[in-house]
């Protein structure tokens, strides 16, 4: 920008002329140059005033009147350059001790602020004075950002931070509200410095490089600025109010800069820019082949417009010279006229989201100072900082404005990328060093990137990422989307690192990550939702959806148990439920109830994970649309880029065997192109073989599938929905089983209330539900049945009368009537109103049918006379005109809604009931027993029904009538012996106690599952002669082993002595000699087997351990009761040698552990197995 001011336009001021008065000479008298002192700058006897003048006109009359005027008049006076910037550049190191310089530089530092502070104006908020001042105010902010970074003195901004260093060696608690101040205006002046660029749409004067980010990354390794940041960010806790402006700072002095870049030395630099500019050569030759087959000659270098003649018969005009080389370029070319713009399209808000990360290039020397300030501040800056941002980030703290989150999350992205950079560059060096450098490296873990792996942090990001994605903030998503990409890969470095402690970390955090479902939704949904936002929003959502990918695949098949949580919401039902529980008998109760509900209203249920059924859900054509959006750019990705979008494709076609869903025409002709041209996929890329592959296993799919779908010629014009797709890939639609609603559990009131009491609960609880208009359905069904059965009742009476016989015949049953639903809303109400069910079953209404579905036929018995219909609805009449909310037991009101209970469907439901009461009573009632109230294991069933023989049945009933007469009852006992009252009461609770000890104990028949009882003479066949081949398997087994010695002779003569006093012994007595577990393995083949061992030591017990199939143990209290079943009928050649072997058994008298056959039992065997007693006969 030129120095000479331009305020005039066509002769007219653009600022008031009484303000510019004013201004320029306060910037006159501020000082200046003169050739007196050798062209030196000397300020003015009122310097000082004079600044703080211009200050307060800055803040007076710009700010509170939103103009630009005392900007504009600063800028054409060369405020900053002429004097600001002359005044801190003379200020010397040896005058810092002078207060009144002092006071003069930070006066010149609270001019510099406004001054460069950023200009952000929406287009609602321009006034015609903004229009006319900003282009002008933005080329001056790039005057005064080169003026800083390129002055002769090179120590401006050295000189800046010297106002500051006072207040910044004060400790925390020393420091006063002014020195918090010259911190802050000192941090903004840096953050305003590196914040400004160049208007795109607007001519400066300046050189590029002046201002570039090059030059401030060099003038703050020069000048301090990056040991000022590294001191700060390392202390942030004696400086926790400026970490905002910290964060903001190095957003825009990192924003675009390609981290691994900047970790690459010399010579592989130059070699990845031999790499790119030789791609760049090999691109304009293939630009320069295909222009030159369409390329003008001199003899027609004339306009050309030729007409096309379409399918239709209709005319097209299409222009340029191109067309004439064949139809199908004129084709293409009046295809690309054909581009339909939405209307009302905000394109601003994505050509800003598309501007503010574009890629910096940086010098050498720039990058090298870059990349020693990164490191520095890895080592000692990164934790502290964010950690103290993520805090104010969470609870909001009046510093942090909506633009921060974005900052945190996309600096957390780029410093995560730095240090995955720096640890491959050092991995690199150290195998070119022969590892040398192996101990510096060895030792390093993530601890230095700790503050943003844990899971406070994740909280933090998972919320910002649903936020923005409700808000359809798509910018500050994009830096999510970015910082979550970056810690799935720092993951995944540290999964494989060689420490354990690494691997530990990485294992649990990937649980907690993949443990959400609602993570996963969210990057389905991400996909899914791409529109229009802009190409680095499909570059960020792309790569995010691939590596969370990638990376769940991998730790989901080294974890099959992996578990997740999946959150639903909870029926509405129970809120309408816990609607009534909200009365006035219950006070206690309102405020627990209502919580429940409340939390209730989010369900979590965690499920074992598919990754399949999860990858299966980018089956989508929202999803490949996406990714074909993505592959259009072909031309300008890289290698990465396109391996990226060729993994999904192949995913979609072959992992998931869906390739129907890119059978459409834009994605063929997309792929052809990319393969055949014009225009395509370069040959020599390393991925071109891949995607030339793919396109033609899509394409043979699709000539194949054409074959056998006909159909699909027409679908390839559209999209393809899920009945579609179905069809297409199986050739038949889907066929879809309707879920059946299930009815509501049956009610019942409880005992100790007549029928009238009964409908007058039911009819309370209908009113109070605000469902009374039910009850009186129910009242005019019941009516209309009254005057149908009394109708048919008198034609019945008729006919008896007018016949010669008055008995009655079976035709003269009254008909069923049936019950019809008035509305929708009632026949819903008949399936689901649990409330309704039980009044129509209290008035006689009977289903038809076992099976209780949506729209079952009701009726009204036969039994039902028109009498009884009559005084039933005698009863609902008087219960629908004075309902009642309370029912008086024993003198106290009940609320009605406690009278109705769920009713219990069998006997098994109802133990399961009493247990889950029991349980709630341990957990409230401290395990003591209300008065009266009994819990028992088992309902009693009934003795025990047992098939009694015939003589036996008529012994038993002669004994039984030789008893005498006893009396029924103790009490007639008592009465007969004059007992006074006292001891009969004692007697009577002493049965009770002894009737409930009885009833705790009992097991009832009723819950033994009477399978056990029934015969199946095939199955009994079958399952014999399977024992019969295994006991002759066996049998041929032990001969053998009987053969070849291994049974000891000293064994049997010591079982003969014992076989002797045992051989009328009827029971069978059998010892376990392993292991439960090996019992069951044993049960499971089907058969007993016979341990052979070799014969025992000195010392031990010689038994024979044989296994006796289907053997029942029951725990007692004292000993463990074995019960042997029956044996089985089939005479086997095991069974006799079972039998012998028993007659052979060796009794120990003084040992009541019992063992016999081959095998030993020593003391050690005693400590670890468990020890069986077994019944002798007295026992028995």
């Amino acid at each position: 920008m030129d120095d000479t001011p331009f305020g005039m336009a066509n002769g007219a001021s653009v600022v008031d002329p009484e303000v510019r008065a004013h201004v320029s000479s306060l910037v006159t008298a501020v000082g200046g140059t003169g050739f007196e002192n050798d062209g030196h700058y000397l300020l003015g006897d009122d310097a000082l005033a004079c600044l703080r003048d211009l200050k307060r006109w800055l803040k007076l009359y710009d700010e509170k009147t939103n103009r630009f005027d005392v900007a504009r008049c600063l800028a054409e006076a060369n405020l900053v350059k002429g004097d600001l910037l002359e005044i801190l550049a003379a200020w010397s190191e040896n005058t810092t001790e002078d207060r009144l310089k002092s006071k003069i530089a930070l006066a010149c530092l609270e001019l510099l602020v406004p001054l460069t502070w950023p200009y952000e104006k929406k287009d609602h908020d321009m006034t015609v004075n903004h229009h006319r001042h900003l282009p002008y105010l933005q080329l001056a902010q790039v005057g005064y950002k080169g003026a800083i970074l390129e002055h002769r003195s090179e120590k401006i901004l050295h000189n800046i931070i010297r106002i500051g260093l006072p207040s910044i060696a004060l400790a925390a608690a020393e420091r006063t509200s002014r020195d918090e101040g010259i911190i802050k205006i000192l941090l903004y002046f840096l953050r305003n410095i590196t914040s400004i660029t160049p208007p795109s749409n607007l001519a400066h004067h300046n050189e590029y490089n002046e201002v570039s980010r090059s030059a401030i990354i060099e003038a703050f390794q020069k000048q301090d600025v990056f040991a000022l940041i590294l001191t700060l960010a390392s202390n942030i806790e004696e400086f926790s109010a400026q970490d905002v402006v910290i964060m903001e700072l190095l957003f825009h002095l990192l924003k675009g800069v390609n981290p691994a870049k900047i970790f690459m030395d010399n010579e592989e630099k130059t070699k990845r820019s031999r790499d790119d500019l030789e791609r760049l050569m090999q691109k304009e030759v293939h630009m320069r082949r295909d222009h030159a087959k369409i390329a003008p000659t001199r003899h027609n270098r004339f306009g050309t417009m030729i007409w096309v003649k379409r399918d239709d018969q209709r005319l097209s005009a299409v222009s340029g010279q191109d067309t004439l080389s064949s139809g199908q370029r004129a084709m293409l070319r009046m295809d690309q006229t054909k581009k339909w713009k939405r209307p009302g399209q905000n394109r601003k808000t994505e050509e800003e989201s598309e501007t503010w990360d574009l890629p910096v290039s940086l010098s050498t020397s720039a990058s090298h100072s870059l990349q020693t300030m990164v490191e520095e501040f890895l080592d000692s800056g990164f934790n502290p900082l964010f950690n103290n941002i993520r805090r104010a980030i969470e609870r909001e703290a009046d510093r942090v404005l909506q633009t921060h989150s974005q900052q945190y999350f996309y600096l957390i992205a780029w410093f995560l990328e730095a240090e995955r950079a720096r640890r491959t560059m050092r991995k690199q060096r150290d195998d070119q060093e022969g590892g040398k450098v192996a101990g510096v490296i060895e030792p390093e873990s993530f601890g230095l990137i700790a503050t943003v792996m844990n899971q406070e942090n994740f909280v933090t990001m998972n919320r910002f990422m649903q936020d923005r994605l409700e808000m359809k903030s798509y910018s500050d998503l994009y830096s999510g989307m970015r910082c979550f990409t970056q810690i799935l890969l720092t993951i995944q470095d540290m999964a494989d690192s060689p420490l354990e402690e690494d691997q530990e970390i990485a294992d649990n955090i990937q649980n907690r990550i993949f443990y959400e479902e609602t993570t996963h939704d969210r990057i389905v949904a991400i996909v899914r939702g791409y529109k229009d936002q802009g190409f680095r929003y499909l570059d960020a959502c792309t790569e995010l959806s691939h590596v969370f990918l990638r990376v769940l695949e991998r730790y989901s098949k080294e974890n099959l148990d992996l578990q997740i949580r999946s959150k639903r919401r909870a029926r509405k039902k129970k809120a309408k439920q816990a609607a009534p529980l909200t009365d006035e008998t219950n006070p206690y109760g309102d405020d627990s109830e209502a919580e429940e509900v409340a939390e209730a209203q989010r369900v979590s249920k965690e499920r074992k994970f598919d990754f399949t059924r999860f990858s299966a859900r980018f089956l989508s054509q929202a999803c490949v649309d996406t990714h074909i959006k993505f592959t259009a750019f072909y031309r300008d990705l890289t290698t990465e880029q396109l391996k990226r979008a060729h993994r999904f494709f192949h995913r979609v076609a072959f992992k998931l065997e869906m390739t129907v869903l890119l059978f459409r025409l834009d994605i063929i002709m997309l792929f052809q192109r990319m393969i055949k041209g014009p225009e395509g996929l370069e040959t020599s890329n390393s991925i071109f073989k891949e995607w030339e592959e793919l396109s033609r296993q899509i394409f043979r799919r699709l000539t194949k599938k054409l074959q056998q779908r006909p159909a699909l010629a027409i679908e390839l014009l559209f999209s393809k929905i899920n009945a579609t797709t179905y069809y297409l890939e199986y050739g038949q639609e889907k066929q879809t089983v309707e879920k059946r609603s299930r009815p509501p559990a049956e009610l019942e009131i409880k005992a100790g209330l007549d029928r009238d009491r009964q409908i007058g609960v039911a009819i309370a609880v209908l009113v109070d539900m605000d469902k009374s208009e039910l009850a009186r359905w129910v009242a005019e069904e019941l009516s209309k049945a009254k005057d149908e059965r009394r109708g048919w009742e008198t034609e019945a009476q008729a006919r008896r009368l007018e016949g010669s016989d008055e008995t009655e015949s079976p035709t003269d049953k009254a008909p069923s009537i049936l019950i019809k639903a008035s509305s929708e809303t009632v026949r819903m109400a008949m399936f689901k109103e649990a409330h309704l069910r039980l009044l129509m079953n209290l008035v006689g209404f009977e289903r038809l049918g076992d099976e209780d579905v949506l729209g079952a036929t009701w009726i009204v018995p036969s039994a039902l006379s028109s009498s009884i219909l009559e005084e039933l609805l005698g009863e609902l009449d008087k219960h629908l005109t004075q309902p009642g909310t309370h029912v008086d037991i024993d003198g106290q009101p009940i609320a009605a809604l406690d009278m109705i209970r769920r009713k219990p469907k069998n006997a098994r439901e109802s133990m399961m009931e009493s247990r889950s009461r029991r349980v709630e009573f341990d957990d409230e009632s401290n395990g003591f027993l209300d008065d009266g109230e009994e819990e028992f294991l088992f309902p009693a069933g009934g003795p025990t029904a047992r098939k009694l023989d015939a003589n036996v049945a008529l012994q038993t009933l002669k004994r039984k009538r030789k008893h005498k007469r006893r009396p029924e009852t103790d009490d007639e006992l008592d009465d007969d012996t004059g007992v006074d009252d006292a001891t009969r009461e004692a007697r009577r609770r002493a049965r009770l106690e002894n009737e409930r000890a009885k009833r705790l104990k009992i097991k009832s028949e009723e819950i033994i599952r009477d399978s056990d009882d029934e015969t199946d003479e095939e199955r009994d066949r079958l399952f014999y002669s399977k024992e019969a081949a295994i006991a002759k398997k066996n049998a041929a087994k032990i001969k053998e082993a009987l053969i070849a010695g291994r049974i000891s002779r000293d064994l049997k003569e010591g079982s003969e002595a014992v076989s002797k006093s045992k051989t009328n012994s009827t029971t069978r007595k059998s010892l376990f000699g392993g292991d439960e577990d090996d019992q069951d393995d044993e049960d499971e083949d089907g058969g007993s087997e016979v341990d052979i061992v070799p014969k025992a030591k000195d010392g031990d017990t010689d038994a024979i351990s044989v296994l006796s199939s289907r053997i029942e143990m029951e725990d007692s209290d004292d000993a463990f009761n074995v019960r042997s079943k029956k044996q089985t009928p089939v005479t086997s050649p095991f069974e006799q040698f079972l039998e012998n072997k028993e007659n052979e058994m060796r009794l120990d008298e003084d040992d009541d552990e019992l063992a016999y056959g081959i095998g030993t039992w020593n003391g050690r065997d005693r400590a670890r197995r468990r020890p069986v007693v077994s019944l002798s006969d007295d026992d028995e």
